[in-house]
């Protein structure tokens, strides 16, 4: 490997590294704007987009403990399967206000906060995704690009979101906002099954996989 060519992976080390400090920070922000603005205004789709945060954060903490251990290996089902009952208890917390709020047709209060934090999260997630994207292809590394789909996957989650409560907000839609909480749900019960398996792609992860490299 040239000088050169070691500069450069040096440099998009630093890069993968700056995406997932800021991704962690985000999120953390995101879940605490989220969850505020749901409560303010009875938005399950708003609590759950802001849990799904928590969970997502508190994944990767576990994550990352697990290789502070000894063996790692040993811990490692007992994480995934953490992980996985979170997202699940998430996905039948949401499910369950979403249904209530549909028999109760009771809709959520218009909430110019929430419509900001996931029109912010719109804007910004894509283009993190897209930087890490073109990052991972030119490292040649599958956990970088692995993060990035699931940036990919926040920002559906993002959209459903905001569409539930533009279109209560400009159409009077009540019910709009529990169908976004339902999709928020079965997202959820899919990040679920996909940690059940093992298959979790923590940023820690990759930081700890181009220490390797």
């Amino acid at each position: 490997m040239t000088a050169l060519a070691t500069e450069r992976r040096e440099r998009l080390h630093r890069r993968v590294r700056f995406i997932v400090a800021f991704t962690i920070t985000y999120n953390v922000i995101e879940a605490i704007v989220a969850i505020t603005a749901g409560m303010l205004a009875s938005s399950a789709a708003l609590i759950g987009f802001g849990l799904d945060s928590v969970v997502e954060v508190l994944s990767a903490v576990a994550i990352a403990w697990q290789f502070t251990r000894k063996d790692p290996e040993r811990w490692e089902k007992a994480t995934v399967r953490a992980i996985g009952l979170a997202f699940f208890a998430l996905a039948a917390y949401v499910s369950i206000d979403a249904i209530l709020s549909l028999i109760s047709q009771e809709g959520p209060e218009h909430s110019p906060l929430g419509i900001g934090i996931t029109a912010l999260s719109l804007l910004v997630m894509p283009l993190l995704a897209s930087f890490e994207i073109r990052t991972g292809r030119e490292l040649g590394s599958k956990s970088v690009l692995a993060d990035a789909r699931q940036l990919m996957l926040c920002v559906y989650l993002s959209g459903a979101v905001f569409i539930g409560l533009i279109l209560n907000s400009l159409f009077g839609w009540w019910w709009a906002d529990s169908v976004a909480a339902l999709i928020v749900a079965a997202l959820a019960i899919r990040e679920g099954i996909e940690a059940w398996r093992g298959d979790v792609e923590s940023p820690f992860e990759v930081l700890t996989e181009m220490k390797d490299e």
